[in-house]
């Protein structure tokens, strides 16, 4: 897709919301507020279009630790396996959080620091309580697919070329948006400056840098030459 299209970039900002961050968030990534004055540069930057996603969970989310009976209902720590609804035979291993995001309540509230009268789109995921959403893009089973957002098409719809991702958090949401990204055919990017990991460490980090290269997403500056075509937006293919 991107190498024949004019260069037609998309900002998408990752689940920048309360719950995730400091300093009463119930999943609060450390530094995840941090990232806002880089995310709010990003943003006054001519993309194409500029989207922010939401985490935004029913209170019976499958993904909470408390919706689950002892033992293996520890937040960070237990794991759970979940079948895909419509096919028993495809599963996926998944670990268990604190609630949040909860819809309706402040902690599914994008930060009030954003700068979000520039976003034109924001994107809801994680609405289906059967199942694990990171990716704004759907959930990671394929035969079929339980939920998809509209982000896809928002992307299609505007001629995307490239996409460039920041948000929270890097080793969660923010890798699995940017692998189907790049799945989708859109060059793709995560900018370093604007993320943050729930795992800050080569465990968490260091191991989605690797996945991510190894997919052909690299990670880069914003003041790399990566973003010197966004920053004097050139619609010209790179």
């Amino acid at each position: 897709m991107a190498s024949n299209a004019a260069f037609r970039p998309a900002l998408v900002i990752v689940d920048v919301q309360e719950d995730f961050c400091p300093p009463s968030g119930s999943l609060a990534v450390a530094g995840g507020r941090d990232i806002i004055p880089t995310i709010n540069l990003l943003l006054s930057l001519p993309f194409a279009i500029k989207v922010a996603t939401k985490d935004f969970h029913p209170r019976d989310h499958i993904s909470f630790a408390s919706n689950h009976p002892p033992p293996n209902n520890i937040p960070f720590e237990s794991m759970i396996t979940i079948s895909n609804p419509y096919n028993a035979s495809e599963t996926q291993s998944t670990r268990l959080w604190p609630d949040h995001c909860v819809q309706g309540t402040p902690g599914a509230e994008i930060l009030p620091e954003l700068d979000i009268g520039k976003v034109q789109h924001i994107v809801e995921k994680g609405q289906d309580r059967r199942v694990e959403m990171y990716s704004a893009f759907t959930d990671p089973f394929e035969s079929p697919s339980v939920a998809t957002s509209d982000l896809l098409k928002k992307l299609k719809d505007a001629n995307i070329s490239h996409v460039y991702i920041a948000g929270l958090a890097m080793d969660y949401c923010v890798k699995f948006t940017a692998l189907d990204s790049a799945k989708a055919g859109f060059r793709t990017y995560v900018i370093t400056e604007g993320t943050r990991a729930i795992d800050p460490g080569p465990d968490g980090w260091g191991a989605t840098q690797k996945d991510l290269k190894l997919q052909g997403v690299p990670l880069v500056s914003i003041d790399g030459e990566e973003m010197k075509l966004v920053r004097h937006g050139s619609q010209s293919t790179p």
